[in-house]
C-alpha cells in the first residue's frame, strides 16, 4: 500500500538527482500524505549498499536498519510536549561537524517542522545556510505556511497531496465498514494515523452519534436540539471535539441536497470559532441548532 503513495515520478526525480550528485541539502515536504514515507525511502535511496543510483533495495543492512530508523546516520527529530526545543536542533546540528559513521553522508528528518521554536528554527537556518559537511536535511510539515520564510526560500518545497482513496481502500482491507473507512480517510493524513483512527473505539461510535446528528438536523430540525446533549456527552475532550467540527462538516457536506444544509455549514464555521475562543462544546452546538 505505501508504494500507492511513492510516486513514481517524484522517485524519478530524486533518482536522478542522485545518480547526478545534485541532491540538495535541504527539502521541506509540504503536506502530511505519505511525506515521511517518501522521507525514509530517499534515506534508503541514499545509502542503500546494493544499488548507488537511486533504486534502494529494500534488503540490505542499510535500507533495514533505515526501515527500523535505527541507520546511524539517520537522525528523526519530533515534537517534544508539541514543540521541538532549541536543545533538540542544537544537538542534532553538533551532530552535522561530525564524519558520518558509514563513511558518506548524514541524513536528518525533521517532522512536525512547524512546530519547531522560534530560537531552534534560526538555529537550524545557520545550518542550512552554510552546510558544512555532506548532509541532506527534509523538514515535513502539514503547513508551510508556518515554517518561516527564510528557511522556505533556502529549501526545496516538495507538495505531497493527500488521497482519499488510497486511504480508504487502505481502511477497508482492515475490516472497517465502507462508511466508516470513507469518513476516517477524511480524517486521516497518513497511514500512521489511519491506523490510530481505525483503532479508537470512541471514535468509531462517535461516527455514528455525529451521522445521526446530521440526519436529525437536516431532515428533523424541531428535533435537533435534543440531540446536542448526545453528542456532546460522547466527545468528551478537546481531539474528539475537532474530530466532531471536521465530521460534522463532512457529513453535512453529502447532504447539500438538503434545504437547511448550507445555513448549517455556515452556522458550524461560527460555531467553531466560538469553541475556538473557549466557548463551552456544548454551548455552541446549541448556537448551531437555535441560529
Amino acid at each position: 500500500m505505501e508504494q500507492q503513495i511513492l510516486s513514481e515520478k517524484r522517485q524519478h526525480h530524486f533518482r536522478q538527482a542522485i545518480q547526478s550528485q545534485k541532491l540538495s541539502h535541504a527539502y521541506l515536504f509540504s503536506g502530511q500524505f505519505g511525506s515521511f514515507e517518501f522521507a525514509i525511502w530517499l534515506a534508503q535511496a541514499v545509502f542503500c549498499e546494493l544499488d548507488q543510483t537511486g533504486h534502494p533495495c529494500q534488503k540490505c543492512r542499510s535500507c533495514r536498519l533505515i526501515s527500523e530508523q535505527s541507520f546511524p546516520d539517520l537522525k528523526i527529530v519530533e515534537p517534544t510536549n508539541g514543540v521541538i526545543k532549541t536543545d533538540q536542533i542544537r544537538q542534532m546540528t553538533a551532530e552535522f561537524t561530525k564524519s558520518s559513521f558509514e563513511g558518506r553522508s548524514q541524513f536528518f528528518i525533521i517532522r512536525d517542522a512547524e512546530k519547531m521554536h522560534l530560537n531552534a528554527t534560526n538555529a537550524l537556518l545557520k545550518f542550512i545556510e552554510e552546510p558544512q559537511s555532506q548532509l541532506t536535511i527534509v523538514l515535513l510539515t502539514a503547513n508551510e505556511e508556518l515554517i518561516l520564510p527564510t528557511v522556505r526560500s533556502r529549501s526545496q518545497v516538495i507538495r505531497f497531496q493527500k488521497q482519499e482513496q488510497v486511504l480508504e481502500d487502505y481502511l477497508n482491507q482492515k475490516g472497517l465498514l465502507l462508511t466508516e473507512a470513507r469518513a476516517l480517510a477524511f480524517l486521516a493524513n497518513s497511514f500512521q494515523e489511519a491506523d490510530e483512527l481505525a483503532e479508537n473505539s470512541k471514535l468509531l461510535e462517535l461516527l455514528k452519534t455525529t451521522q445521526r446528528f446530521v440526519k436529525i438536523v437536516t431532515k428533523q430540525t424541531d428535533m435537533a436540539y435534543l440531540e446536542v446533549s448526545r453528542l456532546a456527552f460522547q466527545a468528551n475532550d478537546k481531539l474528539l471535539q475537532e474530530y466532531v467540527f471536521q465530521l460534522l462538516s463532512y457529513y453535512l457536506s453529502q447532504q447539500l441536497s438538503e434545504r437547511p444544509t448550507v445555513t448549517y455549514l455556515t452556522c458550524l464555521h461560527q460555531a467553531r470559532q466560538m469553541w475556538l475562543a473557549n466557548v463551552s462544546f456544548q454551548n455552541v452546538l446549541e448556537y448551531m441548532v437555535i441560529k
